[in-house]
């Protein structure tokens, strides 16, 4: 192994340190990603413990095996840290504060009220919400905002928090290539001198597969084969029109407006076609809820963190729930109430009960659509050269490394503008500025260890990135030539698993795979995109979205219950992605634009 360097001094990574050899690197440089997932998964430690764990592994790694002057990894952690409290948790948090205020007000049952309305099932209010809502939010927001306010919605409606969770993080998946105005394809196209409309047209023939059967595997997760038999029409019109949409307008129209043409569609779709169809089972699926419910609230009362039961469709239910404040009204809140509410609601209570979630809307897509107002807004960040490796960590070419300089983002961040519209909503609804402080307050030490988390496991990103580790890995796996078609997809899926963010897999891979395309005689454009496909799937289970789901729905410390829940889906998933992929540059190549 390389030498144990001194405490600073300037770093140019190597892809092969180990003893000159790509693949024993490779195999060291996975021992982080090792320790996330056998701490989570296996071990079930809190997520805080196995992020600082990962974390002193890859410092060990980089030091060690990689080279870094320890000062060099240490500061390259705090980078990632700072970058994980602001702005990625500074984006949930005040997703969270926003729904909290609704909650204050009151208004957030009348929210529940609406989407009884359109229908009082909670196996389609799933698809509704996490799919076509969530999707919604995900174009505009993204970086966990969906998965935020989708759970706590989800929960609200009769889902048990570990349920609530599981299912919007499955739901979050279609959307994330082209999430917060398609800026990670944007950020492909930047990296690999290919228009982005190109890469955008490519993601587009990908993701809608993904997309035509998500709505019916939240069916299957939130009700079992029982769900499916019942609702599936609805799954299926869902799923073709986001597919359909998605597909048309990632072609033809515009990558930043991919997911709200779609998300629009998708909801526009189900709320017809429930004029016309209406599905069985209700009742039952009622009563497995509330019986779920009941079992979570039971173990609460007995002390017992850990009990686990089973309903009539084979599926585990929860752990019990730490739930966030009103979740006991929220479940106490029967059915026959809500349909009273539902009958009582007039077009003013529908209006005040979806205006947050409209006035987001609207701020988002001026903030991101208007170019004025958008490059305004861009002209307000502030570029810190990060103290200590601006200019001493350099990339593999010899160049000083550009992931040294922190953008602080201000006001142009996703959380910024969140934290606008919530105090306007807070004014609107009459909760005030000191409501707002006050539960800006409350849910800050909610969520201290989630910031803990998040900072850790971005730590952990940024370790490995700039120490050489992630690009290792990926130099090896691009070593399989012309098989590499089938295995493009799996460098997307881990970067988006370590990063949480399918814009940073793109950023560490997106040239990578540009490369290796041309190596192996493949087209670049079909890889670049494929990176994009395969962390869409692999955003499930970033220790990141984990934690932020279940901060969201009051189950902080459970992460790995919820890992362990979603991790078969998400394997499923890339294997599907692979094998498109891998098609498509050989038999499938006709459905490429």
């Amino acid at each position: 192994m390389s030498h144990i360097p001194t405490l600073a001094g300037s770093f140019k990574p190597d892809i092969a340190p180990v003893l000159d050899s790509l693949a024993l690197s490779a195999l060291i440089a996975t021992l982080p990603l090792i320790t996330v997932f056998v701490t989570l998964g296996w071990l079930r430690w809190k997520a805080h413990w196995a992020g600082l764990a990962a974390v002193g592994v890859a410092i060990l790694v980089a030091v060690l095996a990689f080279g870094m002057p320890v000062g060099l990894a240490a500061l390259a952690a705090t980078q990632g840290a700072a970058f994980g409290i602001f702005p990625i948790m500074w984006i949930v948090f005040t997703a969270i504060v926003l729904y909290q205020v609704t909650v204050r007000s009151g208004h957030f049952e009348d929210l529940r009220a609406t989407f009884h309305l359109i229908s009082d099932d909670p196996r389609i209010q799933a698809i509704i919400i996490a799919f076509c809502f969530g999707g919604l939010l995900e174009a505009l927001a993204g970086f966990g905002a969906p998965v935020a306010i989708t759970g706590v919605m989800l929960m609200a409606v009769g889902f048990s928090p570990l349920r609530a969770a599981t299912v919007v993080l499955l739901a979050n998946t279609a959307p994330v290539a082209f999430g917060a105005i398609g800026i990670p394809i944007i950020t492909a196209g930047n990296l690999t001198k290919i228009p982005y409309t190109e890469i955008g047209a490519y993601v587009g023939h990908q993701t809608p597969i993904i997309a035509l059967f998500v709505p019916l595997l939240l069916v299957l997760m939130a009700d079992g084969r029982r769900g499916v038999r019942q609702t599936w029409p609805i799954a299926v019109v869902v799923g073709a029109t986001f597919a359909v949409a998605q597909w048309i307008s990632a072609t033809w129209i515009s990558v930043e407006l991919t997911d709200i043409i779609a998300s629009l569609a998708g909801l526009a779709a189900a709320v017809l076609f429930l004029r016309v169809w209406h599905p069985t089972g209700r009742d039952e699926a009622l009563e497995a809820l509330s019986a779920e419910r009941e079992r979570d609230l039971a173990s609460v009362a007995a002390g017992d963190s850990t009990a686990y039961a089973a309903d009539g469709s084979g599926d585990a239910a929860t752990s019990a729930p730490r739930a966030l404040d009103k979740a006991g009204d929220d479940y106490s809140v029967s059915i026959v109430e809500l349909d009273e509410r539902a009958r009582n609601l007039n077009a003013r209570g529908i209006s005040m009960a979806l205006f947050p979630y409209l006035l987001v809307i609207a701020i988002f897509s001026v903030a991101k659509l208007v170019p004025a107002v958008k490059d305004w807004l861009a002209s307000t960040d502030v570029k810190i050269p990060w103290p200590g490796t601006s200019g001493e960590i350099l990339n593999h070419a010899g160049e000083p490394s550009g992931a040294t300089t922190y953008t602080f983002q201000w006001l142009s961040s996703p959380g910024t503008l969140l934290l606008i519209s919530a105090l306007v909503v807070a004014l609107v609804y009459g909760v005030g500025v000191s409501g707002l402080g006050a539960e800006m307050a409350a849910t800050a030490h909610k969520m201290r260890f989630a910031f803990l988390t998040v900072a850790s496991v971005l730590a952990l990103a940024y370790v490995m990135n700039l120490s050489g580790q992630t690009i290792t890995i990926g130099m090896w796996i691009a070593g399989a030539g012309g098989a590499f078609a089938f295995l493009s997809p799996l460098l997307g899926w881990i970067g988006t698993a370590v990063t949480g963010s399918d814009t940073s897999a793109n950023a560490l891979f997106a040239t990578l795979q540009q490369t290796a395309a041309t190596n192996a005689g493949i087209d670049p454009t079909l890889l670049v995109a494929a990176n994009t496909s395969g962390g869409v799937v692999g955003k499930m289970i970033s220790p990141q979205n984990l934690t932020i789901a279940a901060t969201a729905v009051g189950l902080v410390g459970r992460e790995s219950d919820i890992l362990r829940k979603v991790l078969p889906w998400s394997v499923g998933l890339i294997v599907a992605v692979c094998l498109l992929v891998g098609l498509q540059s050989t038999i499938l190549a006709w459905m490429l634009p």
